[in-house]
């Protein structure tokens, strides 16, 4: 069992950056591949991006890629999303996962997910 704690969104305007962190417990987190999903207003969760449990490989939704970036710090428990040059339609609540998996299968589907934390960008 992992437990994920999001944090880091807020309100930015069109342009702009924010950097999103998720926290994990316990000491298997590198047993974990992590990802990053997102619920638009009125939407369905849709997938963001995902990284291996080594952090050498990622992948990425097509609406993110070039603005986005995945990373990992394992001796922290921590996943970040740099998000860059963000949009309106960036406007949702993040999710992170985490998924028992020896590679970076897609689709990524995780078995933990945190609370989720409010990313609204404004025109």
């Amino acid at each position: 069992q992992v437990q994920l704690v999001e944090s880091g969104g807020g309100l930015v305007q069109a342009g702009g950056s924010l950097r999103l962190s998720c926290a994990a417990s316990g000491r298997t987190f590198s047993s974990y591949a992590m990802g990053w999903f997102r619920q638009p207003p009125g939407k369905e969760r849709e997938f963001v991006a995902a990284i291996s449990r080594s952090g050498g490989s990622t992948l990425y939704a097509d609406s993110v890629k070039g603005r986005f970036t995945i990373s990992r710090d394992n001796a922290k428990n921590t996943v970040y999303l740099q998000m860059n040059s963000l949009k309106p339609e960036d406007t949702a609540v993040y999710y992170c996962g985490a998924a028992v998996s020896t590679g970076l299968p897609y689709p990524f589907s995780p078995g933990f997910w945190g609370q989720g934390t409010q990313v609204t960008v404004s025109s």
